[in-house]
């Protein structure tokens, strides 16, 4: 029977690389040519005591019809479509591609009830930041964004 050293680190190391692979996960799916329509745009939601803030990153859109708003049963969806312009590119040549091009749709359950028919989204410098006053009533609405370049 051979001893094995023990080491207390090894375990803590195992459980390091582990949550490097969770936290990376939906960034290697850019790596992966069978998943890239998974990626999706970071955001950031929280509230104050009169409203809940959504803020995410979607730069490279060009005009307001390419992204919808939809506030339904305490829940927003984003959802639209990303078109960069793009030089053709041999793919032999292409090292490395990470900036989505496509459709995505995210929905999000809301921490708190919203007035729908007062939200109002700006979307400047490649982030949409979408302001949702809090309210009683759960009515549905589709969101108008006021899009400033």
């Amino acid at each position: 029977m051979s001893l094995i050293p023990f080491n207390p680190f090894q375990e803590i190391n195992n459980i390091r690389r582990e949550m490097d692979r969770l936290y990376r996960f939906p960034y290697s799916l850019l790596e992966n040519d069978f998943t890239p329509n998974l990626v999706l745009p970071p955001t950031d939601i929280y509230e104050t005591e009169e409203q809940i803030i959504v803020t995410c990153d979607l730069p490279g859109l060009q005009k307001k019809e390419d992204i919808n708003l939809q506030v339904r049963n305490n829940e927003l969806t984003i959802s639209g479509v990303l078109n960069k312009a793009q030089q053709v590119i041999q793919e032999e040549r292409m090292h490395r591609k990470e900036r989505f091009s496509g459709h995505f749709r995210r929905t999000f359950t809301l921490p708190a009830s919203v007035s729908g028919d007062k939200v109002k989204a700006i979307y400047k410098n490649g982030v949409l930041s979408i302001f949702l006053p809090k309210s009683s009533a759960e009515p549905k609405h589709s969101v108008d964004i006021e899009f400033e370049h």
